[in-house]
């Protein structure tokens, strides 16, 4: 284990690939100087999915967590000892633990940032759901949390989609699929999009100039480039819109809980993610 001046150095960070861009340096290193966790470190490695193991194994006791991002969140099942409840549900990790043993605990922490970041809305039991991959998953679990009985789950593969129902289904969420080009007709109280940017460009064509979406609450997962085009559509349609910022400052928050036993200053590593943003 690395001495720093004041012990031990203990050490986080973001693994994926890519991950240059990823906010979460910055939000956990928030954390620490408000804390004042001068002995932790929180970096950002860029890895693919063969190259997890190996290089979790070769990380010393100094190590306490690992935030991962895609393509690792089902990779890292592999990698773990013991696996939660949530992240066994939704099939993916985004959160590694470590444990005294020195093995390491697999979390999903983007369940709990989809339900702090939606907390506030009034759904009315239904939403819709746009998406289909991992980040779709973990907000099918979140929508169940949450109360929603009633999903919509638009998506582009037909296969995939099948999947976010079916697990909807296990949790007693009623769900059927729909074509994504049919979101908007009648999509309930909150939408939250998981697709990717250039799939979620193509979700707001399929929103007519007349479209009414009054009462609606979108969350777009995306966090940068902000308002993105679905977002700036569905507010124009008269939606309520939640950046997925506040998705990820909450996830951030829960992990930082888990890798430092200290409680997040959440307020601290938002103001920090909208400065970084210029928002």
């Amino acid at each position: 284990m690395v001495q720093g001046p004041l012990g031990p150095v203990l050490n986080a960070a973001v693994l994926g690939r890519p991950v240059a861009h990823s906010l979460s340096p910055l939000l956990h290193t928030a954390g620490y100087r408000a804390l004042g966790l001068r002995d932790w470190t929180y970096g950002a490695h860029d890895l693919g999915a063969d190259e997890l193991a190996p290089w979790v194994a070769d990380r010393d006791e100094g190590w306490r967590g690992l935030s991962l991002t895609m393509p690792l969140k089902e990779a890292a099942l592999a990698v773990a000892a013991t696996v939660s409840e949530t992240a066994r549900l939704t099939g993916a990790v985004n959160t590694l633990v470590r444990r005294e043993d020195l093995g390491w605990d697999a979390h999903n922490t983007d369940v709990h940032g989809l339900v702090a970041a939606l907390a506030h809305v009034d759904h009315g039991g239904a939403a819709t759901l746009l998406g289909s991959g991992a980040t779709a998953r973990s907000a099918a679990v979140a929508l169940s949390e949450l109360g929603v009985s009633r999903v919509r789950v638009a998506a582009r593969n037909v296969v995939t989609a099948t999947e976010v129902v079916a697990l909807l289904d296990s949790l007693d969420v009623h769900a059927v699929p729909v074509p994504l080009g049919e979101w908007a007709a009648g999509p309930g109280g909150v939408v939250v999009s998981t697709l990717p940017p250039p799939a979620a460009e193509a979700a707001a064509v399929h929103l007519p100039p007349d479209g009414d979406l009054a009462g609606t609450t979108l969350l777009d997962v995306v966090y940068a480039d902000w308002p993105t085009p679905l977002a700036r559509a569905a507010e124009a349609a008269g939606a309520d819109v939640v950046s997925g910022l506040e998705m990820l400052v909450h996830q951030a928050a829960r992990q930082f809980e888990l890798f430092t036993g200290q409680a997040a200053p959440v307020e601290v590593m938002l103001a920090a993610g909208r400065e970084a943003l210029g928002r």
